[in-house]
């Protein structure tokens, strides 16, 4: 055995011939996998949360600005969602990304005095959901 091969084998502590990893080198490189994969996982949670908040977000601005339009030309507000699609403010109602269903919590606006039996409209809209946003506020005060 030449003095190389005998430094190997003392630096390595195994036997010239053993390859191979050993079970603590193989504890240590699953742990760190682990460790890492949910750091990773706790992030694309994280990201998939903002996303869903930053479309209600989105979703909330462009129905309030079309009943703002609605508004603006009739000199009422719509009677319902429904109304501002027919009349072609909005395509289609979004769906709320918090309950995935186009299920929004509307508040009705209140009578003009001396205004006809009409139903007043809505003048605001919220997300239906009773979930909790990342800030700690209700989506449903949104």
């Amino acid at each position: 055995m030449s003095v190389l091969s005998h430094l190997r084998t003392r630096w390595r502590g195994r036997p010239p011939g053993a390859d191979g990893w050993t079970l603590i080198e193989m504890l240590v490189v699953l742990s760190l996998i682990m460790i890492l994969a949910s750091l990773a996982l706790t992030q694309y949670r994280n990201s998939i949360q903002t996303a869903k908040e930053a479309t209600l977000r989105a979703n909330l601005y462009h129905m309030r600005e079309a009943i703002d339009q609605y508004y603006a030309d009739k000199g009422r507000y719509p009677e319902s969602l429904d109304t501002l699609v027919s009349e072609r403010y909005l395509r289609a109602i979004p769906k709320d990304p918090m309950t995935d269903v186009p299920d929004w919590q509307t508040i009705q606006a209140e009578s003009e005095p001396g205004a006809s039996n009409l139903s007043p409209g809505i003048y605001e809209i919220k997300s239906a959901s009773s979930a909790m946003g990342m800030d700690g506020t209700p989506y449903a005060t949104w």
